[in-house]
C-alpha cells in the first residue's frame, strides 16, 4: 500500500519542483547579486552638453547579495557600444551605484566616465553590464513610452 502512495505523490513532486525551477530560475538570480536598478537616459532641461545636464543621464546598479562585490573590469556599454570600464571598484552589499556620464568627483556611490557626450538615446536605447570575461550580469531597455527614465 506504501508504494501506491509514494507512486500517487510523485507527480506532485515533479509539479513541484518545475514550479520552484520556473520562479527561481538560476541559482545566481536565487542568490541575488548586482543588477541594473534605474536609467535615467534624458537628463533634465535642454541638452546643452554641460556638464551639470551629462551628469544628468545614469544608470543605477544595485548589489541585492549579502556582500561586496567587484566590478574591476566589468563593463557598462549602451547599443553603439559606448563602454565604460569599471576601475577597482566595489559596490557593498545592498549598496547602490550611479555610474554618471560627465564628470565628477568618484566616491562610494557615484562613479564618473569623464564624456563630453551623451551615452544613452532618449528614443530607444539598451545599458548592458558585462563582468570582466564579457558574461553578461544585466540589461535594460527603454523606447519612448518611457517618460525620461526607467526602473529595471
Amino acid at each position: 500500500m506504501r508504494s501506491v502512495r509514494l507512486r500517487a505523490a510523485l507527480p506532485a513532486l515533479a509539479g513541484a519542483a518545475l514550479l520552484t525551477g520556473t520562479l527561481l530560475s538560476t541559482p545566481a538570480q536565487a542568490a541575488g547579486g548586482v543588477k541594473i536598478h534605474h536609467v535615467w537616459f534624458d537628463s533634465p532641461g535642454s541638452d546643452n552638453r554641460s556638464n551639470k545636464s551629462l551628469n544628468g543621464e545614469w544608470v543605477q546598479l544595485k548589489n541585492t547579495s549579502g556582500k561586496a562585490v567587484s566590478l574591476k573590469g566589468w563593463v557598462l556599454k549602451d547599443a553603439s557600444n559606448h563602454k565604460y570600464v569599471f576601475p577597482d571598484v566595489k559596490i557593498g552589499a545592498g549598496k547602490y551605484l550611479k555610474i554618471h556620464t560627465g564628470s565628477g568627483t568618484n566616491t562610494a556611490s557615484d562613479r564618473y566616465q569623464g564624456r563630453r557626450a551623451y551615452v544613452w538615446n532618449n528614443d530607444r536605447d539598451t545599458a548592458t553590464l558585462t563582468k570582466a570575461g564579457g558574461g553578461k550580469v544585466a540589461s535594460c531597455s527603454w523606447t519612448t513610452r518611457d517618460p525620461s527614465d526607467k526602473y529595471c
